[in-house]
């Protein structure tokens, strides 16, 4: 079985390191679902990703200053947009030379244009999602990858105070290990987004952030490619995140997140989540079994000591003893009919990378079975499906016609109707886990008014 190699230094002294390092970098920070399956929300004011599987996402995606845009009006050409944000970048000190530089032979992208505007009418459920993200070959590449650069994973994880088999898994989720982080022009594609007008505010702080960049040295402009919404190199960090967050661990003197050998992007990596709290040492999932009789409601009532779990018979999917830790939640995301999960405050860690439930459990469970430990047991419910956007808004409609208000009808499954949900469910005799399903559906449409 193979094992990463772990840090000679204990805890407390990582521990240490990591405070030193990230102490003047614990700016807010949260991103976009990688292509989430079954309803997830995606944040209005972050880029939806694209295709995690293609490695084409928009991993750590910082919330955009309250700066104000250049200007509202959404019909100005591209060049008089360029001309006032050229204005605007150099009141901020950008140089000029570094602008133009940027900006030669920059002009709307009608791919991008079309690839924000994509809205797809069907999702994948998470089994689906899953079956992608954590993949067999993924997971040997993976550990692969992890055996190849032992020593510098060895390295990043002493110094940074993260587990290298979870860096490893971002890297393998958001580029296949490297193999497809993007190649589109940054520049030109927060500048489409930007001239668009449709998310202005997010790409100029976010182009800003990329000229800084390229100021710094840390890249030039022809190499600085990524999404088509601006995410960046092996791991795809945003502009705004790399400034924060990235470092320059191979001591170049530049941040290169680009390099072949992925030295800086993965450090970088290590960085960012250790600077939102990582705990060294402490799970961030276990798949669970849950005791006959479980009150379903608990798993959304918030987060409890494991001891609390344990008190009313939850154990690992083996029967062993839940690990301790404080704030463990209970996750279902295909409900009762499928696995069940205990997820740790290091859970919540990998959503400030990106902001989805599936895309934290798939990056918890690959980094497991890089690390040689089991996949998940348990079977989902293949023979169910996910709801479209449409579909979504009615049973929303119908929940709140019914008298389950589900505080608002946007397509999006959030607490509320969840929280509607099981209250059908309760009345009906079911168990109220709050699944959004297709039976759910034609049980709504059933009920009568």
């Amino acid at each position: 079985m193979f094992r990463l190699p772990r840090p000679a230094l204990g805890h407390a002294q990582l521990r240490a390191i990591v405070l030193c390092l990230g102490a003047a970098m614990l700016s807010a920070c949260a991103s976009a679902p990688a292509s989430a399956p079954a309803g997830e929300p995606v944040p209005p004011e972050r880029p939806a990703a694209a295709n995690t599987s293609a490695g084409e996402t928009n991993a750590v995606a910082a919330a955009p200053a309250p700066t104000p845009a250049v200007t509202s009006t959404k019909a100005m050409d591209f060049q008089s947009w360029r001309a006032a944000f050229r204005a605007r970048a150099l009141a901020e000190g950008i140089s000029p030379a570094v602008f133009d530089a940027a900006f030669d032979g920059v002009r709307v992208r009608a791919d991008v244009l079309e690839r924000d505007r994509f809205q797809p009418e069907f999702v994948r459920p998470i089994w689906q999602y899953l079956d992608s993200a954590v993949s067999t070959q993924r997971i040997e590449i993976g550990i692969s990858r992890a055996r190849s650069k032992a020593a510098l994973l060895a390295e990043i994880e002493a110094r940074h105070n993260v587990e290298a088999e979870v860096v490893v898994a971002v890297w393998g989720l958001e580029s296949a290990y490297g193999a497809n982080y993007g190649n589109t022009p940054v520049i030109a594609a927060l500048a489409t987004l930007a001239h668009d007008g449709r998310r202005r505010a997010f790409a100029e702080e976010q182009l800003i952030a990329a000229l800084r960049i390229i100021q710094a040295g840390d890249i030039a402009p022809e190499r600085m490619v990524g999404s088509w919404s601006g995410a960046m190199g092996h791991t795809q960090f945003i502009p705004t995140s790399f400034l924060d967050y990235a470092v320059d661990h191979d001591g170049d003197g530049r941040r290169d997140i680009w390099a072949p050998d992925a030295a800086d992007a993965l450090a970088s990596t290590a960085n960012y989540l250790a600077a939102f709290g990582w705990d060294y040492g402490a799970p961030a999932v276990h798949e669970v079994a849950l005791p006959a009789g479980f009150d379903y409601a608990s798993a959304s009532a918030g987060p409890r000591a494991a001891a609390d779990w344990r008190a009313v018979g939850v154990t690992l999917i083996d029967g062993r003893a839940l690990p301790a830790g404080e704030a463990v939640e209970i996750l279902l995301p295909a409900g009762a009919e499928g696995p069940a999960f205990a997820t740790w405050p290091n859970f919540k860690v990998i959503r400030r990378y990106n902001n989805a439930t599936s895309y934290a459990l798939a990056i918890a469970m690959l980094a497991r079975q890089i690390d040689g430990q089991p996949g998940i047991v348990a079977s989902w419910p293949r023979d169910d499906r996910a709801l479209t956007r449409d579909e979504t808004r009615e049973v929303q409609e119908l929940l709140t016609t019914r008298g389950y208000d589900t505080r608002g009808i946007d397509g999006i499954i959030g607490p509320d109707t969840r929280r509607a949900v099981r209250a059908f469910q309760a009345a009906r005799g079911q168990i109220p886990d709050g699944y959004v399903s297709a039976r759910l559906l034609n049980a709504l449409r059933d009920s009568g008014g």
